[in-house]
C-alpha cells in the first residue's frame, strides 16, 4: 500500500509530510500492521535489563514531542526514542529545513531541536503511559549559556518516566554542540549527570549519542570516557555534516545532517571501531542506513546489539520492522543461530 501512495507523499514538502505522518499515527489513520512474529525467539532480547520483542528501535527525531510512541510500538518497534527535547520550547532553525534526496535514499535536515519543551512534553508522557520501552533524548537550548545545566534540567524532569536517557552531543544543527566530544568536556558532563543520579538515588541508564564525523583519535578518547563513567550505552551514530562526495541529488549541498543510505557504511565502520575498544562493556545501538534485513545484519556483525532507524521508514513505509524481521530471519536461519545476539561483533576483524 505504501508503495502506491509514496509518490503522492513525496510531492509534499518533507516537513509537511512528516507532520501528516504524526497526525495519522495520533488518530490511528494508518493500516494495521501485521505483527504475527512478535514472539519470535530469534529476535527476543533485553535492553538495559528489560525484555523487548526485537532489537529494532525508532531513532530520535521522528517523534520529537512524544506524541505517538504507543502507535509506533504497534508498528512493531522493539523500543522507541523520543526527542530531542530541550528544557524550554524552541522553534528551531528557519524553514525550509528538511530536504529529501530521493536518488540517494537520504534526508538532510537542519531542524535545530524544534520541540515543545520539557515541561509540556512530560505532561504528555504522564497522561499516556508507554506500552513499550521508551528512551528519551535530551539536549540544550540553542541560546543556553550553561549547556550542562540544560542537560541536568531535562534529566531531572524525565528520569522517572524514561527507560533510558540519551545525551545528545552530536547534532550538527546546534552550533558548537559537537565540541562536547572533547575528552575533558564529555567527562565533565557525564560526571555531572552521575552526581545528579546519586543525589536523586536513581538508576536510569545513560546513553551517549555520538557523531559519525569523528577521527580515530576521538573514537579512542570518547571510548575511554564512556568506560570510565560506566555509561550503559552508546548510539553510533547521529547524522553527518560531511559525506557528500558521492551524492547524486541536486540538494546535496544543503547545510545540515545527512541521514539514510549514504552513511550506512560510515556508521558500520564506526561501530566496528568502538566495539573493539568497548569490549562488550557498553552496549552499542547502531544507526545509519538501516532499511533492510541485510543492512541490519551488517550492523549486528559489526558489533551493534540493537539498531535504530528513521530515514529507512521514510523510504520503505510503516511496515519496515516486519520487512526487516522477515529478511533478517532468512539470513539468521541460514547461519544456524537460535538468536540474533549470537552474531553480534562476529565481523570486527575486517
Amino acid at each position: 500500500m505504501f508503495s502506491n501512495i509514496r509518490s503522492l507523499i513525496f510531492k509534499l514538502d518533507p516537513e509537511t509530510a512528516h507532520n501528516l505522518a504524526i497526525k495519522s499515527l495520533k488518530f490511528n489513520f494508518v493500516p494495521k500492521i501485521s505483527n504475527e512474529n512478535k514472539s519470535d525467539s530469534l529476535f527476543k532480547t533485553k535492553l538495559f535489563g528489560k525484555d523487548i520483542d526485537n532489537p529494532i528501535g525508532l531513532a530520535a527525531g521522528f517523534d520529537k514531542n512524544a506524541e505517538v510512541y504507543n502507535s509506533l510500538f504497534k508498528l512493531g518497534f522493539g523500543f522507541v526514542e523520543v526527542g530531542t527535547i530541550t528544557p524550554l520550547k524552541q522553534y528551531g532553525n528557519p524553514k525550509p529545513r528538511v530536504f529529501r534526496l530521493v536518488d540517494d535514499e537520504a534526508l538532510i535536515n537542519r531542524l535545530g531541536f524544534n520541540n515543545l519543551g520539557a515541561e509540556n512534553i512530560i505532561k504528555k508522557i504522564r497522561s499516556n503511559r508507554p506500552s513499550g520501552m521508551l528512551g528519551i533524548n535530551i539536549g540544550p537550548n540553542k541560546d543556553a549559556e550553561d549547556r550542562t545545566s540544560d542537560y541536568l534540567k531535562c534529566f531531572k524532569i524525565f528520569n522517572d518516566v524514561a527507560d533510558y536517557i540519551t545525551i545528545n552531543i552530536s547534532s550538527p544543527n546546534t552550533e558548537n554542540l559537537r565540541k562536547l566530544h572533547d575528552q575533558v568536556k564529555l567527562d565533565k558532563l557525564l560526571k555531572s549527570i552521575e552526581k545528579e543520579k546519586e543525589y536523586l538515588n536513581i538508576n536510569t541508564p545513560i546513553v551517549v549519542k555520538v557523531s559519525p564525523d569523528i577521527s580515530d583519535k576521538e573514537i579512542d578518547e570518547i571510548s575511554q570516557v564512556l568506560l570510565i563513567n560506566k555509561v550503559e550505552g552508546v548510539i553510533i551514530s547521529n547524522t553527518s555534516d560531511s559525506t557528500r562526495e558521492n551524492l547524486i541529488n541536486i540538494q546535496k549541498h544543503q547545510k545540515g545532517g545527512l541521514s539514510g543510505k549514504p552513511i550506512q557504511t560510515k556508521s558500520t565502520l564506526l561501530i566496528k571501531k568502538f566495539y573493539k575498544l568497548l569490549k562488550g562493556k557498553i552496549k552499542i545501538i547502531g544507526v545509519g542506513g538501516v532499511d533492510s534485513g541485510t543492512s541490519a545484519y551488517e550492523k549486528f556483525l559489526a558489533g551493534a546489539s540493537y539498531i535504530q532507524l528513521y530515514t529507512g521508514m521514510v523510504y520503505r513505509g510503516p511496515n519496515i520492522v516486519s520487512m526487516i524481521k522477515k529478511e533478517l530471519r532468512e539470513i539468521l536461519l541460514k547461519d544456524g543461530v537460535k538468536n540474533f545476539s549470537e552474531i553480534v561483533g562476529k565481523k570486527t576483524n575486517t
